[in-house]
């Protein structure tokens, strides 16, 4: 393998890495209305189960409600089963027309669980990151028992350094913006 193919590898790992962390945070409640917060939702739809959003369209019409509008009435008692059974920690209003989840302001305490949780997602991701590097210098110095100049493996070992110090960067922004998100009452 040439240096650019470990490159690639390693660039390939964090950036799965920095995707994964965000659909991580993603899922976290941080008080504000999100349709991504019913992603892990399933209803029971004619025997499959399915998420929310293929039977029902979801909307956010203020920063503190979801609105759910099933495609059909049948499937109103199930979503408001399968939400009164997730760990949201939600109670569905049901109006007839349309399911409503009101989510409520967090508390001091909550806000520092959500944001500790948030930045061990983060220490996870930092992990697979020096995880890739590791694996990427490790085959560059293979490389050079196999004939490879010391010179090249140096210069390959700088840029995956580099693409790690990005990729470490990256993941502090996703925290720090998940943080704010999280402690803005």
């Amino acid at each position: 393998m040439e240096v650019k193919d470990y490159l690639d590898n390693a660039q390939e790992s964090m950036e799965m890495a920095v995707e994964y962390l965000d659909d991580s945070l993603a899922h976290i409640r941080a008080g504000k209305a999100s349709p991504r917060l019913l992603d892990n939702i399933r209803v029971d739809y004619y025997g499959s189960m399915s998420p929310i959003s293929n039977v029902a369209n979801i909307s956010v019409p203020d920063a503190r409600t979801i609105a759910i509008t099933p495609w059909e009435k049948s499937m109103f008692k199930e979503i408001e089963k399968a939400i009164i059974n997730s760990d949201l920690g939600i109670t569905p209003e049901n109006n007839g027309e349309v399911i409503r989840l009101s989510i409520p302001p967090l508390t001091e305490e909550r806000r520092k669980n959500l944001v500790k949780q948030s930045k061990a997602e983060a220490e996870n991701a930092k992990v697979s990151i020096r995880n890739a590097r590791r694996e990427a210098i490790e085959g560059l110095k293979k490389e050079v028992k196999k004939g490879m100049s010391e010179d090249v493996e140096k210069d390959g070992e700088n840029e995956v350094q580099k693409l790690h110090d990005k990729y470490m960067k990256k993941i502090d922004e996703v925290f720090a913006a998940k943080e704010k998100e999280i402690l803005t009452v």
